[in-house]
């Protein structure tokens, strides 16, 4: 079973931290969380100081270990990290660059447990057709997706993807979304992902964590996190939250606030 905890977690850029003090309740095994706010609030700069590719104050356990003081290959096998930044556009086939992503940090992993794994993902993902293509002949999407399969080729415990669907048509974020959730579900872990779409999060995601100013201003279900209250403030925007056909909450914005 996966448990991760943030307690009195900073993160900034010299002396001015872009988070303070954050402390969320403990993210356990089979969590979907995604983390909301607006443009330069601190959502990438977390997810990269929980990936351990930026320094940060206070503290993070996995499983009861501290993430900070943990060896770099156990570090980057327990957690998989997914940057906006996509993938370079190579002559490396897209099967091959999975693969290198994987040995590369889990050395304890077989060759042919590798491979099963490569096997397993391009079919999650449903980009079979993609594998034997190179990196540069592919569209920014693809390269997401590919970007996507060597982090989950690891079998990590925690997954933090920065933006996964940014490049995706709408048929792809449903797809990649309902992947993630499903690995979560069946597999175990926890995935902490930062998004911008609203409506997507409140469908796919358990859990939800609003930032503003420098702080969590909302926390809990969807439901509990997303209200007209929290829009106002967090995004400066009037909106409402209705139900759809199948009884599923989706927001809808009316105007931005005076």
């Amino acid at each position: 079973m996966t448990a991760l905890s943030i307690d009195t977690f900073s993160v900034g850029y010299g002396a001015r931290d872009v988070l303070s003090e954050v402390t969320v309740p403990l993210i356990e095994d089979g969590t979907v969380l995604g983390i909301l706010g607006p443009n330069g609030v601190g959502k990438s700069t977390m997810l990269r100081a929980l990936a351990g590719l930026q320094a940060f104050r206070g503290h993070v356990h996995l499983d009861g270990e501290r993430v900070d003081e943990m060896p770099y290959l156990r570090r980057a096998g327990m957690i998989g990290y997914l940057p906006q930044a996509l993938p370079q556009a190579t002559t490396l086939i897209a099967y091959e660059a999975v693969i290198s992503a994987c040995r590369a940090v889990r050395p304890d992993m077989s060759r042919e447990r590798v491979e099963q794994a490569a096997e397993r993902v391009f079919d999650q993902l449903g980009i079979r057709h993609l594998a034997f293509q190179a990196l540069g002949k592919l569209s920014g999407g693809q390269r997401q997706m590919v970007g996507l399969a060597q982090v989950l080729v690891r079998e990590p415990k925690v997954l933090l993807l920065d933006e996964p669907t940014s490049a995706l048509d709408l048929r792809w974020q449903l797809n990649v979304i309902g992947v993630i959730s499903a690995i979560v579900a069946s597999a175990g872990g926890v995935c902490l992902m930062a998004l911008h779409d609203i409506n997507l999060a409140m469908r796919h995601c358990n859990r939800l964590m609003v930032l503003s100013g420098n702080r969590v201003l909302a926390y809990g279900t969807p439901a509990e996190a997303i209200t007209h209250e929290t829009l106002a403030e967090a995004y400066g925007v009037r909106g409402r939250i209705e139900t759809c056909s199948e009884g599923r909450p989706y927001l809808v914005t009316d105007d931005v606030c005076n």
